[in-house]
């Protein structure tokens, strides 16, 4: 049956009148209460439009649940438990004393759930938009009923709906996922106890992050992947570091590793996996970090002529509008790049779009990439790779985080920031850092690539001293150099510039 919107909170005076039938009328719906549709949402509310969101679960999606935030909350527990930051500063070695437990690693990342969940739930209450719990099935292309826990029904009615459901890991037929043994990266999150030994399947983003994160904590982990080498989109030289980083954590990286079976174990207490070469590895405990797949499953998309892909994926066009223009989809459900920040801007853009607002009209092309792992890596813009393919003349400054006085303090002699720019006019056209703080550290890029600037902005800047971000400047002088080393081989001999 269908009922009366009763379990609404935020809504505004009179935006859920009844329009015949027990429908509820709104100019947006929104299906999914995670970034991407928590910000829509809010966009739409801002210029005054009557608002819904329609959330299965809990608001927050995977950036407060099981993703963004608990993993990067979890990183910085394992190095503060591991003591990391503080061996060889002091000479002594000040690590956790002792045996650490899943109740110490994860007592932090629920306190920040809970605390982070509340500031979403009171930016939905502030706009007073309406919230729904229950499950979301398309009717038509501006009907959406919404089944609840007590099995009654409620019809939403939008001039508009955006689809915000995200993505969850992949789970193929042939993992044995039990979630006590072999896990994927939401139900690693429930860890029953802390391995001693942890393999992990997938050298991605999440893998990479993860493999870190556990070797600080002093699990013996072994990384795989089917690929030729490590997060294949970083620069060369970025890439050289975390390996050579990672090794020296005692993480056994290996690539060109297909896994053939997995199995578990339960008398041995171990998980055993055969790889395409014979060869057979076990551990306490397997991750199993290979692709997502978009939350699409029972959303009722035929009824609106939207057929999603195999992952699960929804097709947009540059305005984010689905096959059916009233339509639209943002974040982890359209696919790539995936990232909670570029989820949360394309689901303003596409709600400024849909209501003709002037506000907020594209995403920026300068999207800056994080990884979290241990170190940090950043970059924006341009990497050496896409320059040379598209045969666009660059140099490079680089200085080297042991050359840092801040760096120094806080004992990171390892990192490097590396600017690349156009020689002619000295343009920036991208940053890649790797250590500490760099995905703080890269929007000092971003910003003056945002305006066009070039590597004089750092050199004419005056910056905090001591601080990490004084290396900017001295890339910049390294960049001023490479200059006239250039100009100095072209009139030895003509040749082209570096790559």
């Amino acid at each position: 049956m269908v009922a009366s919107l009763n379990m609404v909170s935020g809504a505004q005076d009179g935006e859920t009148a009844t329009a015949g039938g027990g429908g509820h009328d709104f100019d947006l719906v929104v299906i999914g209460g995670g970034p991407a549709g928590e910000k829509g949402a809010a966009q739409a509310a801002y210029f005054g439009k009557r608002v819904a969101i329609v959330e299965a679960r809990h608001v927050g999606g995977a950036v407060v649940h099981t993703g963004t935030l608990p993993s990067k909350t979890l990183r910085e527990t394992a190095i503060y438990l591991s003591g990391m930051r503080a061996r060889g500063l002091y000479g002594v070695d000040y690590s956790f004393g002792r045996e650490i437990t899943v109740e110490d690693l994860f007592f932090r990342q629920r306190l920040i759930e809970r605390s982070y969940l509340s500031l979403v739930e009171d930016n939905i209450a502030r706009h007073r938009i309406s919230m729904i719990m229950g499950t979301a099935s398309l009717m038509d292309a501006h009907r959406v009923r919404v089944q609840r826990e007590d099995a009654t029904d409620v019809e939403l009615r939008g001039e508009h709906i955006l689809i915000a459901t995200g993505s969850r890991p992949a789970r193929p037929a042939d993992v044995p996922f039990d979630d006590e043994f072999v896990y994927d990266s939401d139900s690693v999150l429930g860890l029953s106890r802390m391995p001693s030994s942890l393999i992990i399947a997938g050298a991605g983003v999440i893998g990479s992050e993860y493999a870190t994160l556990f070797a600080a904590l002093g699990v013996v982990v072994t990384l795989l992947d089917g690929g030729d080498r490590l997060l294949p989109f970083l620069d060369d030289e970025i890439r050289e570091i975390l390996c050579a980083q990672m090794t020296e954590a005692g993480i056994d990286l290996r690539f060109g590793v297909r896994t053939n079976a997995i199995s578990v174990d339960r008398a041995k207490g171990c998980v055993r996996v055969q790889t395409h070469d014979g060869a057979t590895l076990e551990a306490d405990a397997l991750l199993y970090c290979v692709g997502r797949q978009g939350n699409t499953d029972g959303l009722g998309l035929e009824r609106i002529g939207v057929a999603p892909d195999a992952r699960g994926r929804i097709t947009v066009d540059d305005d984010f509008r689905t096959a059916a223009p009233s339509v639209m989809a943002a974040g982890d459900v359209i696919g790539f790049p995936a990232l909670a920040s570029t989820s949360m801007e394309q689901a303003r853009v596409a709600v400024c779009h849909a209501f003709g607002f002037e506000y907020k009209r594209q995403v920026s092309a300068l999207i800056p990439y994080g990884l979290y792992t241990l170190p940090e890596v950043s970059m924006v813009g341009e990497s050496e790779d896409s320059l040379r393919a598209s045969g666009t003349s660059y140099l490079a400054g680089r200085v080297r985080y042991h050359t840092n006085a801040r760096a120094q303090i806080v004992g990171d002699d390892t990192g490097l920031l590396k600017l690349l720019f156009a020689p002619d006019d000295r343009r920036l056209l991208g940053v890649h850092i790797i250590g500490e703080r760099a995905t703080e550290l890269i929007h000092v890029g971003q910003m003056c690539m945002q305006f066009g600037g070039t590597i004089d902005a750092f050199i004419d800047n005056v910056f905090n001293f001591p601080t990490i971000s004084e290396a900017y400047k001295y890339a910049a002088y390294d960049g001023l150099q490479a200059i006239e080393r250039a100009a100095g081989h072209a009139r030895e001999a003509p040749r082209t510039l570096p790559a």
